[in-house]
């Protein structure tokens, strides 16, 4: 790349009060920072050079006042080219460029500016016109300046349209997430208040088993005494009846005993005993008494006297 302090010798020597020219220098890439260590010189000519571009620190050089950059092949301008406040003049006759950054609007300062043989977008070519002459070149300028103004306040207002959407959706996305949670809080509260409940029931069928193991030993200790002293005692049979019964049994195991030997004493060899004799004896003779009914009178007479 070519400079100019490299073809064309220090700029300070090129400094003709004011004014810079560093034009027909075959520069393809702008001293910045040589031009920034000469604030005097307000009017720089970069015209017919090999310029494609223009740095950025190209805009620090607010000292600028004119600025000729006619016959180079630039296709954009800086983005912050509307930092050069102080510039009043601006050639940018036969470029490459299509458009104009949105911060042009900000060269208040701008009185002249010519943007014939650029190809530019159609609506910046109707606005600019022609300017073929001092007054023409003025009104470009004013002309270029307004639209740009309205292109940046267009700008400014989609920003704005874009921002108020984006806070729009953020309140949408807070709004869903404060529901989300408000759902989750609730939730969990919910979840609580079931699992108090379910341990409050759980304690009171604890405490209801409790009290009826309790209750259990009391009440069968009072039904214990009750039984006992609640029930009436049974009163004792009359003392006849019981020996009444004791005799009862008394004769029939006699009975059961006589019978016993009789049948031995008339039936089995016993009968020859004497003592077997005297049984067969009083058998016959009981046997007549019985035909007699002598004896079954005197039995009956002894029951009703006792």
């Amino acid at each position: 790349m070519t400079k100019a302090g490299s073809k064309g010798g220090n700029l300070r020597d090129k400094l003709d009060g004011n004014e810079l020219d560093l034009s027909l220098s075959d520069l393809n890439e702008v001293p910045v920072k040589e031009l920034a260590a000469l604030p005097k010189a307000t009017v720089l000519d970069l015209s017919c050079n090999k310029l494609t571009s223009l740095p950025a620190d190209f805009c620090g050089l607010t000292h600028l006042v004119k600025l000729d950059l006619s016959k180079n092949k630039l296709q954009q301008l800086p983005a912050d080219f509307g930092r050069l406040v102080n510039l009043q003049h601006l050639d940018l006759l036969n470029n490459r460029l299509v458009t104009l950054p949105v911060s042009f609007a900000q060269l208040k300062s701008l009185k002249w500016l010519d943007l014939k043989d650029n190809p530019l977008d159609p609506a910046l070519a109707k606005v600019a016109g022609d300017c073929l002459d001092e007054k023409q070149c003025k009104q470009c300028a004013n002309k270029v300046l307004q639209h740009m103004k309205a292109v940046q306040a267009d700008q400014e207002r989609e920003r704005q349209r874009r921002l108020e959407v984006e806070r729009e959706a953020e309140k949408k996305r807070e709004a869903k997430q404060r529901a989300k949670e408000a759902q989750e809080r609730e939730l969990r509260k919910r979840e609580k208040a079931e699992e108090k409940e379910r341990r409050r029931k759980e304690y009171d069928a604890l405490k209801a088993a409790k009290r009826e193991q309790e209750k259990k030993p009391k009440k069968e200790m009072n039904q214990a005494p009750k039984s006992k002293s609640g029930s009436r005692p049974r009163k004792p049979p009359p003392r006849r009846h019981s020996r009444s019964w004791a005799v009862l049994k008394l004769l029939l195991l006699l009975l059961l005993c006589a019978a016993g030997g009789l049948v031995a004493c008339r039936v089995t060899e016993l009968r020859r005993q004497p003592l077997c004799a005297s049984v067969n004896t009083i058998y016959d003779n009981a046997l007549r008494g019985l035909r007699g009914h002598d004896i079954l009178q005197w039995v009956l007479q002894t029951e009703s006297q006792q």
